[in-house]
């Protein structure tokens, strides 16, 4: 077990919100102990008392459901040392030590290259680990050289290319449910599943993070890392184990099996779009490229979706649709698996049966399986609904990846290549994008989207209807 933790980028938005309040549920349920120490390194002109001041701040707006004394160890735990991410002596002072760091990377990933060139100058001691947050370089090649790069420093097991979604409680049942059900595993497979939609449609709009999201945008931000994540759960083979060898091995074989999508399927099988100025709630959003840091020149999407299909014998003939937007009128964050329709009804019975749909809730976490029953008359269909709810998780899904991170368990990190089969799925698509082959469409503000393709499918708006997601209050984002 590691006790010491050095967060580059550690005055930034990641921090505040996320790994300071992981540290806190760390520290509450016993993960750490009084020997724990937290070192923050930035670019800003502070000291040890203003970050701790800083942190203590920080933990009551955002984990004030943590116990004080928490809290409080966390803030007492922490140092600081200013510091340039690219100065090999700054990074040596920072990470310095006799005893095993991890070294958290909450950077924009254009500095990843950078910070690990300085740390093979000044590295920490063996038996350390790196951390680097999504998304793991900018395209395929970046993500080859930021491989090489870390291959130099640390063992592979020892490079944690973190996604906090592999750390949800829902994202993990995505996989538990089929494994752990006989009635779920002999089904799933493209003979009984016709299309697979995974989804993180959110309210939320650029809330001041032009700075990162500007240079991203929808298809890399969300697309390229945690939603293909979320296909491999759906997708892979059972694994022997759960152990990181095992669970990695079949992520990769999904990522290998997705047929690479041609210019003339990604003119008609992606999308891309920004949102326009409108209001969702009560609030009034103004255009994405009058939100401030927005460089129009950019043509950033704010919606990205993409079609693919897997070459297998589990899954030819299911499509996959990953979809992804911003500032849209209800937030949508599931995966949704819609099983074929039934070969023939029997003749006298009214009203439709629409395909069976299991959903995978990601946030609120849930489960429900839409299904078609008799209903109030004897002849008549009716659509019914079985939902269960999940118990809060122990831990928030930063504080299962830092603890992860500190016992040295990579198996719910990525692999470097699994990195790089990623950026391969999606190059082609970066490609065509970049060279204004697919429209940059436009959507209103707490709209839907947008406007459906002629061949979308009827049947699936019909189901999304009938079923339609409530919108999360500001404390569940």
């Amino acid at each position: 077990m590691i006790n010491r933790l050095a967060v580059f980028g550690a005055t930034g938005d990641l921090t505040a919100r996320y790994l300071l309040p992981a540290l806190a549920a760390l520290e509450a349920a016993g993960h750490v102990g009084d020997g724990f120490r937290l070192t923050g390194a930035s670019r800003e002109d502070w000291d040890t008392d203003r970050f701790r001041g800083w942190c203590a701040d920080q933990l009551d707006r955002h984990a004030g459901s943590c116990p004080a004394d928490a809290r409080a160890a966390v803030a007492a735990s922490a140092r600081y040392r200013q510091a340039d991410v690219t100065n090999p002596a700054d990074v040596a002072a920072v990470v310095a030590g006799d005893e095993p760091i991890a070294v958290y990377l909450a950077l924009p990933p254009a500095l990843f290259p950078h910070m690990v060139t300085a740390l093979h100058d000044g590295g920490p001691v063996p038996g350390s680990r790196i951390v680097l947050e999504k998304p793991f370089g900018e395209d395929l090649t970046s993500a080859r050289e930021l491989n090489r790069l870390l291959a130099g420093l640390v063992p592979e097991q020892a490079v944690f290319r973190v996604d906090h979604f592999l750390a949800m409680t829902t994202v993990q049942n995505v996989l538990g449910s089929r494994l752990a059900n006989r009635v779920l595993e002999p089904i799933w497979n493209s003979t009984h599943i016709a299309e697979v939609e995974i989804v993180w449609d959110e309210t939320l709009a650029l809330e001041g993070r032009a700075g990162y999201y500007d240079g991203v945008g929808a298809l890399k931000d969300m697309v390229q890392n945690h939603l293909l994540q979320l296909l491999c759960l759906v997708a892979m083979e059972p694994p022997i184990t759960l152990g990181e060898r095992d669970l990695r091995d079949r992520k990769v074989d999904v990522l290998r099996s997705v047929r690479l999508l041609t210019e003339y399927d990604v003119v008609h099988r992606t999308r891309r779009a920004r949102y326009l100025s409108g209001r969702i709630g009560d609030r009034a959003v103004p255009a994405y490229v009058d939100e401030e840091g927005v460089e129009h020149r950019r043509r950033t999407e704010t919606f990205a979706e993409v079609e693919l299909e897997l070459d297998s014998w589990r899954w030819s003939g299911t499509t996959f649709r990953l979809r992804s937007g911003k500032a849209l009128g209800q937030d949508r964050k599931e995966v949704a698996v819609r099983f074929r329709s039934v070969p023939h009804l029997p003749f006298g019975h009214e009203g439709e049966a629409l395909p069976n749909v299991l959903r995978f809730g990601l946030e609120p976490e849930g489960m429900t399986l839409d299904m078609t029953g008799i209903g109030a008359h004897a002849q008549s269909l009716s659509q019914l609904s079985l939902t269960a709810r999940m118990e809060p998780p122990h831990l928030p899904a930063y504080g299962r990846l830092l603890l992860d991170v500190l016992r040295g368990d990579p198996a719910l990190s990525i692999r470097g290549d699994e990195a790089e089969e990623a950026w391969r799925v999606l190059t082609p698509v970066l490609n065509a994008w970049q060279s204004n082959l697919v429209p940059l469409e436009e959507y209103p503000a707490g709209s839907d989207g947008p406007p459906s393709r002629p061949h979308e499918s009827a049947q699936r708006q019909r189901s999304d209807l009938l079923h339609p997601e409530a919108p999360l209050d500001e404390e569940a984002r």
